[in-house]
């Protein structure tokens, strides 16, 4: 079976890094709730998925998520039709939203109750890293699922550094 990347929250900074991602051979299908942010996919012609539940199928091998806040984060991972109830033990779970340590931390301990794979991936390099494919990125997470996610970060950025278990990755981009 080849790669799936579900890819949630393609707005400034997630658009240019799931189409690099795309621009790097993979398959990528995307969602944002934002209206906005669905019309600039479409203009780049991403593959965009209707709903999280039209998104998240059997062949969905990673999700990315990139949004805005922990309680983003919390909601789609952790709410009624989150993330963490609709994907395999397979599924790699890679969360580049900038939040707080507790919420990353409590995702994260969930996921890994119920054998899934994830770090906390937030980033740093703005918008432009992001086009440019030159972001950093912060990881917290086991060495076994940062070892999994490296390939694909590595076509997103230029420095990726293992901060530690899983919400170092957040508590390195707060300390920074």
């Amino acid at each position: 079976m080849s790669e799936l990347i579900a890819f949630i929250g393609v707005g400034n900074m997630g658009n240019p890094m799931a189409e690099n991602l795309i621009k790097a051979g993979k398959k990528v299908r995307v969602f944002d709730v934002s209206k906005e942010m669905i019309e600039k996919a479409k203009e780049k012609k991403f593959d965009i998925a209707d709903s999280i539940n039209d998104l998240l199928n059997d062949s969905v091998t990673v999700v990315v998520t990139m949004l805005p806040a922990g309680k983003h984060s919390k909601e789609v991972y952790l709410g009624k039709d989150g993330i963490i109830n609709k994907v395999s033990k397979d599924c790699l779970l890679i969360d580049c939203s900038t939040i707080d340590i507790k919420t990353s931390v409590e995702i994260g301990t969930i996921a890994k109750e119920k054998g899934i794979k994830m770090i906390d991936a937030p980033v740093s390099g703005g918008v432009m890293g992001a086009k440019n494919a030159t972001l950093t990125f912060l990881v917290g997470g086991n060495k076994d699922a940062f070892g999994l996610a490296k390939p694909l970060l590595e076509i997103m950025g230029k420095n990726i550094f293992h901060a530690g278990e899983l919400g170092c990755g957040n508590g390195a981009k707060i300390c920074n």
